[in-house]
């Protein structure tokens, strides 16, 4: 423990080890699997960092966030440890670079995000390469039953066995007991090897206040007034609302920006910069916001929006008062928004028809085959995440086996002239890179190749195309910009051994188990916001700790309220006649994107989907005609229309 200590305060400068952190590094060291769940601010990196420095051989550190593997691959260079990235900003001869450290050794941390390890070519360099440990970052998303399942995330423990790893390191944030089980059972991590630190942060003094839709926004107005509430993130459920809310602070003499998905990339780098430097004081957010952002002097957290589990509602506050000062962390209650928050949960479930067509197509392939899931997604109309969970569930189930992805296409920019380019090459090559250029279409920036029609229009294998291309572009000659992923499988035997219709029948559980699940999440969240008793130990208990008595410091323990106290809804309300008779011409207009109940009732609450996003039905006049109105009430209307 001493050298553990002594290399701690070399490599990265502290003095000593944070609660939990010093019992996973000597599991890992001891060459045994460990599960570290810790809050957010817990300190989970220093858990792979430190012995990836020690370890003799490559650290792969999975992580889906590049802002994350970009922050910490610097600090770690920064202090000389040899770490890199592997991501979609980069060159292919600053990948070629990567690749060459890692082929002579000269690696100790390596960061990629999980879909790198479905490709064949990345996964056979790491066969060749000496792997001490795989540390696995946001382990949550591998279990159906989390908040934020990711399907990718499912192959990683198959391919830590494939790899052959010594030791892996699950980390989070955010498990419950349940979802923690599912990372022991899939990475084989024993029961003493689970080190979880108490979620309970004492400084965070949290406050639910019920408020009805129409005056929350003058409630947080007067709160964001208070001094010591800044800086302060706000956290809200759609776009348009962050934009709404920042406006409306802004009027109000406040420092405020929106940050969400669709602004572009560099108005949000700088919103996000100047929020981290101090040039603003209050972030208006969508859950976009906040994932491996380290600030330690954000003082509050509110959610404007009720948050839609509470995974997500621990993680989010938990990005306050890092620094371990008082901070303030306010949930403006409102059962208004639990309309919206549904509605999300029901849109990604596909119906049992588009199941059945997907699995059909991809069960009847012959024993190698390629698919575009952009191409299925939109011809099955099946979102893309959840075309992807249906994919992993057919690998899981020994169905299909990934052996690669590529890209059909390429645009090319030429830095210099084609003659310059070609000048220097030998005539056969010259002859051969006239050829290829010729095959293209030629833009006015850019020229578009289909590399497949390129191939076989001047007779040359797929291959060199591309390794001339990636020459070319390590010269500095030319930049390419590749489009049309596609992903190649194998078709394995047990595939005939399983009627298509079943596999679908078997999906369709499972998706309507997960609906459910979510559902029951955002009910608990209700539940927290209603409990007249201690704050922190209701959410305490959600995770598996238990308190003996009240925290003390949140409000309820501060003001007492005498009974539960249920949150302010506006009126249901029903759908009108002249709804009803729109809705009637609507289906008289046979769209085949709308020709199911759900996927007409997910457009009649301003869901769109893959189908209607190539009809262009967002701009009909009914697209949204009842996006106040809940999911069930819509679908219950649209099947009893259709029987």
């Amino acid at each position: 423990m001493k050298n553990l200590s002594a290399s701690l305060e070399q490599h990265f400068g502290h003095s000593q080890f944070r609660e939990g952190q010093e019992k996973v590094i000597t599991a890992l060291m001891d060459g045994r699997s460990a599960l570290a769940i810790f809050p957010t601010g817990g300190g989970k990196s220093i858990c792979y960092q430190l012995p990836g420095v020690l370890l003799d051989g490559l650290t792969l550190v999975v992580s889906p966030l590049i802002a994350l593997m970009k922050d910490q691959v610097d600090m770690l260079q920064k202090r000389g440890i040899a770490a890199a990235r592997l991501d979609s900003t980069l060159s292919a001869s600053e990948a070629g670079a990567i690749y060459q450290q890692m082929k002579d050794g000269k690696l100790n941390l390596l960061y990629v995000a999980p879909e790198r390890l479905i490709n064949e070519t990345f996964l056979e360099r790491l066969k060749k390469a000496r792997l001490a440990m795989m540390a696995i970052d946001e382990a949550h998303c591998i279990s159906e039953w989390g908040h934020n399942f990711r399907p990718e995330y499912l192959r990683l423990a198959k391919v830590a066995r494939q790899l052959k790893l010594p030791r892996v390191l699950a980390l989070t944030a955010t498990a419950t007991p349940q979802v923690a089980d599912d990372i022991c059972r899939e990475f084989r991590v024993e029961t003493a090897d689970r080190v979880q630190t108490p979620f309970h942060r004492k400084n965070l003094h949290l406050t639910i206040t019920p408020v009805s839709d129409e005056k929350r926004l003058g409630v947080l107005a007067s709160q964001l007034k208070i001094a010591k509430h800044l800086p302060a993130i706000v956290y809200v459920t759609l776009q348009k609302t962050a934009e709404h809310v920042a406006a409306h602070l802004q009027r109000a003499g406040m420092s405020a920006a929106a940050y969400h998905a669709g602004l572009a990339d560099d108005v949000r780098s700088k919103v996000q910069e100047d929020f981290m430097t101090g040039g603003m004081q209050i972030i208006v957010a969508t859950i976009a916001f906040g994932m491996g952002i380290d600030k330690a002097n954000i003082r509050a957290v509110w959610h404007f929006n009720l948050p839609k589990s509470l995974e997500n509602y621990q993680q989010e506050i938990g990005r306050a008062g890092r620094d371990g000062k008082a901070s303030h962390c306010e949930m403006l209650a409102c059962g208004d928004d639990l309309i919206v928050l549904q509605k999300f949960t029901h849109g990604d479930t596909p119906t049992q028809n588009a199941l059945q067509q997907v699995v059909d197509h991809l069960l009847r392939q012959g024993e190698t085959f390629e698919i575009s899931r952009y191409e299925l997604s939109v011809n099955f109309d099946i979102r893309p995440n959840v075309l992807e969970t249906v994919i992993t569930h057919l690998e899981r189930e020994g169905l299909l086996e990934p052996t690669g992805s590529r890209y059909a296409g390429v645009q090319i920019g030429f830095q210099q002239t084609r003659a310059q380019i070609i000048s220097g090459h030998t005539p056969e090559r010259q002859k051969f890179l006239n050829s290829l250029f010729d095959s293209g279409k030629q833009g006015r920036k850019w020229l578009t190749l289909d590399i497949d029609a390129s191939a076989a229009e001047i007779g040359e294998p797929r291959e060199r195309i591309v390794k001339a291309l990636g020459y070319l572009e390590e010269s500095g000659d030319i930049v390419q910009k590749p489009g049309g992923l596609r992903h190649t499988f194998r078709l394995l035997s047990e595939a005939k051994n399983r009627k298509p219709v079943e596999v679908a029948q078997w999906l369709g559980k499972l998706f309507t188990s997960r609906e459910q699940a979510d559902i029951r999440r955002l009910n608990s969240v209700v539940a927290l916001a209603e409990d007249p008793g201690c704050t922190t130990r209701h959410l305490l208990s959600y995770f598996g700790e238990t308190m003996d008595s009240g925290c003390g410091h949140c409000d309820h323990c501060t003001r007492q309220p005498a009974e539960t106290q249920s949150l302010p809804r506006s009126i249901r309300r029903s759908i009108s006649t002249d709804e009803l008779e729109q809705i009637d011409a609507l289906r008289r207009e046979r769209h085949a994107a709308l020709r199911a109940p759900r996927q007409l009732a997910r457009f009649l609450c301003g869901l769109s989907s893959p189908a209607t996003t190539r009809e262009r039905l967002s701009k009909h006049d009914a697209f949204a005609l009842l996006e106040d109105v809940p999911f069930e009430d819509v679908l219950a209307q649209v099947e009893s229309v259709g029987k």
